[in-house]
C-alpha cells in the first residue's frame, strides 16, 4: 500500500511542469538556508545573564513572617 517509484517519478514530474527546475532549485536552496540558519541560532544560544550580589547562593534560615508583623 506504499508509493512506488513510479508515482514518485509522476509527482516529480508535475511539480516540474508547474514550477520549472530553476525555481524549484531557489526554493530548495532557500529551503536549506532558512534550515541552516534555525540550527545555527539553536546552538548559539545566549547563556542566562549573571547575578550579581554578595548573598547568592546563601541560605538564610528563620521565620517567614506577614509584612504586617515585620514593619512593627
Amino acid at each position: 500500500m506504499g508509493i512506488s517509484i513510479w508515482q514518485l517519478l509522476v509527482v516529480l514530474a508535475i511539480v516540474a511542469l508547474l514550477f520549472g527546475t530553476r525555481r524549484l532549485g531557489t526554493i530548495g536552496e532557500d529551503l536549506g538556508r532558512a534550515i541552516k540558519g534555525f540550527r545555527n541560532a539553536m546552538r548559539e544560544e545566549e547563556p542566562p545573564p549573571a547575578r550579581q550580589g554578595k548573598d547568592e547562593g546563601k541560605v538564610i534560615e528563620g521565620e517567614v513572617q506577614p509584612r504586617d508583623e515585620q514593619k512593627s
